[in-house]
């Protein structure tokens, strides 16, 4: 009889909560174990959401919409209509502007500012490759020696690095001037006998009156990044190339070049991009014109002027688009190869 009373007054089991209960139960043993919470989702979504959104909007936007624009030959006002598509005229234009060009005829019209600028960007670049980047890269491996006042000295070649190249061409507007500017008159100090220079307004020698001032800037700039890589060289290397009688030039090129692989793949695609990029000191000078015609600047004067060539323009810049591809490729199949086993 005990038995079975305490039997009877014996608790229920639990029982297991079915049907929707079973899935807020569910629910609620997933929300314990996430690891963000729904203000981290919040800032997370932000963060990348925001930079995304002005990549989209200022950068691959406007490139995409330029490409569609270089087929047409919008004047920048008013909707695009069907006679404004022109196809690949454009492009015509700029090939035939050369008049050697294989497959124009005679009566094609051509753009004869075109070859020029692209030769002018060709020049910038091989003055840059060939003259400043190795200038910038030679002053840091001076600079890396520590030698007594190296600080002043990154100071004083790093100064033009703050300045925009807007500000340096009036810098060296000022240097350049025919009859008041500093390195006439020091021609003038040392019995210079010959007519006064027009630096600026010679197209002979206006190109390279500023490539100078450019690679005044450029210097600096290359210097900066070789010099913060020559600091991260392991100082064991030129150790025990010096243990195995290897001088200065060979412990830098046999041993400190190729250490340097990354950096000097940065180095070349930065400066391919500057001299392609240049537009702000040849455009303060004198617009671009009367010699120092760029791509940069064609596409200013045909886009943002009175001829409101706004299609022309961006065909300009698609061509300028994929001659800066091509280092950019470069690099980013560099940087994101894997490691050969």
């Amino acid at each position: 009889m005990a038995d079975s009373t305490s039997t009877s007054l014996a608790p229920a089991p639990a029982v297991e909560p079915t049907g929707a209960g079973t899935l807020v139960a569910t629910r609620r043993r997933r929300r314990r174990y996430s690891l963000l919470t729904r203000h981290d989702k919040l800032i997370l979504t932000l963060m990348v959401g925001v930079p995304l959104t002005l990549c989209i909007v200022f950068i691959w936007g406007p490139t995409l919409a330029s490409i569609l624009f270089s087929f047409t030959n919008w004047s920048g006002i008013g909707a695009i209509e069907q006679r404004n598509i022109v196809g690949l005229k454009n492009y015509q234009t700029l090939w035939c502007g050369w008049s050697a060009a294989p497959g124009c005829k005679p009566t094609d019209f051509g753009y004869s500012l075109f070859y020029p600028a692209l030769q002018h960007n060709v020049t910038w670049l091989a003055f840059f490759v060939f003259v400043a980047t190795p200038l910038g890269m030679f002053l840091a491996v001076l600079l890396d020696r520590e030698i007594r006042g190296t600080r002043i000295y990154q100071s004083i070649f790093f100064l033009p690095v703050v300045l925009s190249l807007a500000v340096v061409g009036f810098l060296w507007e000022l240097q350049y001037a025919p009859n008041e500017g500093f390195i006439n008159n020091v021609l003038n100090d040392v019995h210079y006998r010959g007519p006064l220079i027009d630096w600026l307004g010679d197209p002979k020698i206006n190109l390279f009156a500023i490539l100078v001032a450019a690679s005044w800037r450029h210097i600096g700039y290359i210097m900066v990044i070789y010099l913060a890589g020559l600091k991260s060289v392991d100082p064991g290397l030129r150790e025990a190339a010096t243990v195995d009688g290897a001088n200065e030039r060979q412990i830098f090129f046999r041993v400190v070049f190729p250490v340097m692989a990354p950096i000097n793949i940065v180095i070349v695609v930065i400066t391919v991009i500057e001299a392609l990029r240049a537009f702000d000191i040849v455009y303060i000078i004198n617009r671009g014109k009367n010699g120092l015609e760029l791509l940069s600047t064609l596409i200013t004067n045909n886009g943002i002027s009175e001829s409101n060539r706004v299609g022309f323009a961006s065909a300009i810049a698609v061509v300028l688009l994929l001659i800066s591809l091509v280092p950019i490729i470069t690099f980013l199949a560099r940087t994101m190869r894997e490691p050969r086993t």
